[in-house]
């Protein structure tokens, strides 16, 4: 089972920028890496999922914001978080493993979330 611990998260002003780092621990890397999001109040939802061999599919209120990228050999995924808004606002989960099916990502492992906030 693999292990995540995602770190990087703080208060930034709007506009600003973040990189989130989730490192993985385990017996295996997994195929898919990702991210997630959980506002204030309300489900945690998909952010940007990323494949091994490169490939990327982004949530729509983060296209051309946010970056996924990852290092396989370092076990580790990251999010750029760019042109911050307070509504990007939430805790961040980092996942890994299952599929992506119909512009959604379903995960088998999650780590602990690590909390973004953004001042107007």
């Amino acid at each position: 089972q693999v292990h995540l611990v995602e770190s990087g998260g703080g208060l930034v002003q709007a506009g600003g920028s973040l990189r989130l780092s989730c490192a993985a621990s385990g017996p295996t890397f997994m195929y898919l890496v990702g991210w997630f999001r959980q506002p204030p109040g309300k489900q945690r939802d998909f952010v940007a999922v990323a494949w091994t061999g490169g490939d990327m599919r982004y949530a729509d209120s983060v296209k051309g914001r946010f970056t996924i990228s990852r290092d396989n050999a370092k076990n580790t995924v990251y999010l750029q978080l760019n042109s911050l808004k307070p509504d990007d606002t939430a805790v961040y989960y980092c996942a890994a493993g299952g599929r992506y099916s119909g512009s959604y990502y379903y995960p088998t492992a999650w780590g602990q979330g690590t909390q973004v906030t953004v001042s107007s």
